[in-house]
């Protein structure tokens, strides 16, 4: 089949889809658009495996969200989007785990990994780098590229190493990995981005570019090759799409607005966009 997107970082392994997940993805290969779903867990990286497995159309990233490798980190994420967010994390990076779950051909890189100063604890660095460095240590084994998260800390506040999350992000990058991949929902600078591309990295961008006009100048400058759309779904809706449930066929709003920001025809970015994803993620889109 032939796609005309690709939303390259989505979780319908989470229980917010748990109620028409089989609808969502019919929907979204009738929209003709490809998928990633992303692991935080053992559990929601084993259920990305099973989903792709079974699905046209359908690929996986396996790994732990530094969120839960962190004890004590407050996060909602696998608690069907309700209420108030409860204690989690604390789980440890079995690799073994996680390279038998990468013989599955649909699986296509490790992560979502790196750091989270946001909802985690101040003391919790040192978990994170742990777990960030035995998942790029599997990838540089797999050959797989890696899916890299980075939130700072909140407002206000400073980060444990008194850097920006993604210098830290970068030098353990810099230190560790052989292999290249993406840094989803990127939201640093154009420097900052410049940095990794060096290493052979990308970066993608969510629906928040299709309301927030700070992120403009940023797509404008990063050169179409060094990007990728995502959906994070199902969290930040595009607009006209806003205040509802994120769905991976709502990536065509994104890649619609890095081509009206750029200033190129749709059907350009569309092509690129699906050719970048080929060359990092060894997948056929055409």
């Amino acid at each position: 089949m032939k796609y005309t997107c690709i939303d390259t970082h989505t979780h319908l392994n989470l229980p917010a889809f748990a109620a028409d997940r089989e609808e969502v993805l019919a929907r979204t290969l009738a929209d003709q658009v490809a998928h990633i779903n992303i692991g935080t867990t053992e559990k929601t990286s084993a259920f990305a495996v099973e989903i792709a497995d079974k699905n046209e159309g359908s690929w996986a990233i396996i790994g732990l969200h530094p969120i839960q490798a962190a004890p004590g980190s407050e996060d909602e994420d696998e608690d069907d989007r309700g209420g108030t967010p409860a204690p989690t994390g604390g789980e440890l990076f079995n690799p073994d785990f996680y390279r038998t779950l990468a013989k599955s051909p649909k699986v296509v890189g490790i992560g979502e990994c790196g750091y989270d100063y946001y909802h985690t604890p101040k003391d919790s660095f040192a978990v994170q780098e742990e777990a960030f460095v035995a998942q790029i240590q599997l990838a540089n084994e797999l050959g797989l590229p890696l899916m890299i998260h980075t939130r700072g800390p909140q407002p206000g506040e400073e980060s444990p190493t008194g850097r920006s999350v993604y210098e830290d992000v970068y030098q353990t990058l810099k230190q560790y990995a052989l292999v290249p991949g993406n840094i989803h929902f990127y939201a640093g600078t154009l420097a900052e981005a410049e940095k990794f591309f060096e290493l052979g990295f990308t970066v993608s961008f969510t629906g928040v570019i299709t309301f927030a006009k700070m992120y403009e100048e940023l797509v404008k400058a990063i050169p179409l090759t060094n990007l990728h759309a995502e959906t994070d779904s199902p969290y930040v809706s595009p607009v006209p799409y806003r205040g509802q449930r994120c769905e991976p066929r709502f990536v065509a709003e994104v890649v619609k607005k890095i081509a009206e920001i750029k200033q190129l025809p749709l059907e350009e970015v569309q092509e690129q966009l699906l050719q970048n994803a080929e060359r990092l993620y060894k997948i056929n889109l055409h």
